[in-house]
């Protein structure tokens, strides 16, 4: 099975520690982040890894060099040129490295106790183009799915912003979700990145851009354990996280 690890950003979040080394290889429980997710997916049988790189992406590169890749086969989407955000960063390196099978995407800073492999089958078995992995995780900005659990829209509850244009967010109809950062997509989904969907862009972006087309589904996990580590305040409480676990 194939997956990717979004591993470019810069993480001004977590400054100073990133001004001197990757987001990635920020440690958490004497572990870099990266680490841990290569570990989590090697144990979920996915063995084809491909992993994006851009600030201090040499570090990265030096890292999986030393630790013999983990065992597994890792291929490397550089950008370190030019930063692709997380639409462009999939499209440039699924176009690297064709699959007629689905990939899963997971973000290197989250951490969480869901069973990648139970996710992987759970998305074999639909039609979706993408299937995103989501919860009822407390926060400001949740991902609009209809009663049948297809992506239809965006809200920020704190601004009352909604997106695509037009959409108009209805309790009785649609159920609202925190998305996990981890996600699936199947080669289908390349078809509708087409015109505007070239060089930089966020792929939730696409996805709200498309969803009336593309088919995006939802796996929910109400009772999932997440924690984002990406910023000071978690990076602090991930020690205990792993442990719970």
């Amino acid at each position: 099975m194939r997956a990717m690890i979004f591993a470019a950003g810069l993480g001004t979040r977590l400054k100073p520690l990133t001004d001197t080394m990757p987001k990635a290889l920020v440690p958490v429980a004497g572990k870099p982040m990266l680490e841990h997710v290569i570990m989590k997916l090697k144990t979920a049988g996915f063995d084809d890894i491909i992993i994006n790189i851009h600030h201090f992406g040499e570090q990265i590169i030096d890292f999986l060099h030393a630790n013999n890749n983990f065992g597994v086969n890792i291929h490397i989407s550089d950008e370190r040129e030019m930063l692709l955000d997380t639409g462009g960063g999939i499209k440039h390196a699924l176009e690297l490295f064709p699959t007629d099978e689905p990939v899963l995407i997971h973000n290197v800073d989250i951490l969480s106790d869901v069973d990648l492999s139970q996710f992987y089958d759970f998305h074999l078995h639909t039609r979706n183009d993408a299937t995103l992995l989501v919860s009822q995780r407390k926060t400001s900005r949740y991902l609009i799915f209809n009663n049948e659990d297809r992506l239809c829209g965006w809200i920020n509850k704190s601004s009352g912003e909604t997106k695509p244009e037009g959409f108009v967010f209805d309790s009785s109809k649609h159920s609202e979700y925190a998305f996990s950062g981890i996600h699936i997509v199947s080669p289908s989904i390349f078809k509708y990145m087409v015109d505007k969907w070239n060089g930089k862009f966020p792929i939730i972006d696409f996805y709200l851009g498309t969803c009336h087309e593309a088919r995006f589904g939802a796996c929910i996990k109400p009772e999932i354990k997440l924690i984002d580590i990406g910023k000071p305040e978690t990076l602090e409480k991930a020690n205990e996280f792993i442990n719970m676990i």
